[in-house]
């Protein structure tokens, strides 16, 4: 009787965590007589859902036993709460107490892995997925293929792939949207064909890698023609995603008014997220009149959108309107919107190291402050002349070179010159979009050190290598 009750206290909280009402199903958990695994699970499920971490962190400590899901949960309630960091170390301490991890807790650590770019941890991953014999695993399988693309390492995610026995949708979406990212648009496109002809249906987030890879690759009539065929040839409804998508699409290639006709032929209301795509082609094309109409309907949408304000701010400083960026940060001032800081990032021996603008924090600053100043000079007398357009303050050259040299990510690229061992590509992840002077900059860095390095920022990844990018200059 008491194993039936227990049961039916823990449906009734499980019950009241999925509908949403937190307080009900903690009153209901300290009154149960006897609380089982089940309900102390679905109410650490309960609070990292809403996201009261310290709450949940608690309960587990507390939990007198824990099974695989209790773990589970903890680890995935870390990742989905953007603290991935956190969520890996709890998974190193369930290996340590013992417990088997399965398939969900290795798509869960693996996407920690992907939002830190912990490719070695990864790899440790991988390692344990063959020990515990979860190769033929899809779900499991997938999730690796998607790891090694979003840390850089696209020939080893193909590798994979190719080896899968068995693939689904999910499979191939990671495939392709990894080419995208990386800018292989013909090599997603050819393998969106073959996905095809072996008879996997597409759905529409493989048209989103799709429409992504014609982006990347500047194949914009082609991303037309997809878009066009989505629901006529594959029966996929075009979603607000791929309107986003095109907008990108037509306004990196400079077809601003294309874009913005498309926003208002889309047959539901425009998010604010296509906006923000419009306001940032236009600074690419400093386009200022369509800029402050994207910034408005944008702003209108999200009043506290730091990227409608910043991008319209970026906008005005390239066409050297310094009253207008001085009139929009005293707005963001006074809506208290606040900027979210650049930053970049480096796994060198397992341990990241974070660099932001400007960075005064970093021990061994000295070191790489001295190495770029020796690459400043090498860089200056091998051509490169700083683009002083990215130095957005309204300040002199002298000062505004300063400051261009001491972007997070040449920082992060001058601690990797230093610490990773030659032969060995410098991975360098940023996260935001990487600033036009330090992509060119990096191309001069690959070709005077010789070294291939890989950055990622949140569009897509550029291959530096003997002073060329893999995106050709384009994205």
């Amino acid at each position: 009787m008491p194993e039936k009750n227990s049961v039916s206290w823990s449906a009734m909280i499980s019950g009241y965590v999925k509908c949403g009402d937190l307080d009900m199903a903690m009153e209901l958990f300290e009154l149960a007589p006897v609380k089982s695994v089940v309900a102390w699970t679905a109410m650490v499920t309960g609070y990292m859902k809403f996201g009261k971490i310290e709450s949940a962190e608690k309960l587990f400590r507390e939990m007198p036993t824990k099974n695989l899901v209790t773990w589970n949960t903890m680890i995935s309630g870390y990742v989905e709460n953007c603290q991935a960091e956190e969520g890996l170390k709890l998974f190193r301490s369930m290996i340590g107490y013992g417990v088997r991890p399965n398939p969900s807790s290795l798509c869960s650590v693996l996407l920690g892995c992907s939002n830190l770019s912990a490719l070695q941890m990864g790899k440790q991953v991988h390692q344990l997925i063959y020990k515990f014999q979860l190769y033929n695993d899809t779900t499991a399988a997938t999730s690796l293929v998607s790891m090694y693309c979003k840390c850089g390492n696209l020939g080893d995610a193909w590798k994979l792939f190719i080896e899968m026995a068995q693939k689904d949708v999910v499979t191939w979406n990671a495939m392709i949207a990894g080419y995208a990212q990386h800018g292989a648009g013909l090599k997603a496109l050819d393998l969106f064909d073959r996905m095809w002809n072996e008879g996997a249906k597409p759905d529409w987030i493989t048209f989103v890698a799709v429409l992504m890879a014609c982006n990347h690759a500047g194949l914009v009539d082609l991303g037309v023609q997809y878009f066009n065929s989505m629901a006529r040839d594959y029966g996929v409804a075009a979603k607000p995603d791929h309107y986003t998508c095109m907008v990108d699409l037509l306004g990196r290639a400079g077809r601003l008014v294309e874009a913005a006709n498309l926003i208002k032929e889309m047959p539901f209301e425009p998010h604010s997220a296509i906006f923000g795509t419009l306001l940032g082609a236009c600074r690419i094309h400093k386009n200022l009149e369509l800029a402050e109409f994207a910034a408005k309907k944008l702003l209108d949408l999200d009043p506290t959108s730091a990227a409608g304000y910043v991008q319209l701010a970026n906008v005005y400083a390239a066409t050297n309107r310094w009253d207008h960026v001085a009139k929009v940060r005293r707005s963001m001032k006074k809506n208290r919107v606040v900027k979210t800081p650049g930053y970049s990032w480096i796994e060198v021996k397992s341990v990241v190291h974070e660099f932001r603008s400007g960075d005064r924090a970093h021990p061994e600053l000295a070191s790489i402050h001295e190495k770029l100043f020796e690459l400043d000079r090498k860089m200056k007398l091998a051509g490169y002349v700083p683009d002083l357009n990215f130095a957005l303050h309204d300040v002199g050259e002298e000062q505004k070179q300063q400051l261009l040299l001491w972007h997070s990510e040449k920082l992060a690229i001058a601690f990797g010159l230093i610490k990773v061992p030659l032969g060995t590509p410098i991975r360098i992840f940023k996260n935001l979009r990487v600033c036009g002077d330090c992509h060119h900059a990096t191309k001069y860095i690959s070709a005077i050190e010789k070294r291939e390095i890989i950055v990622r920022d949140t569009t897509r990844f550029h291959h530096f290598k003997g002073g060329v990018c893999s995106c050709g200059d384009y994205w």
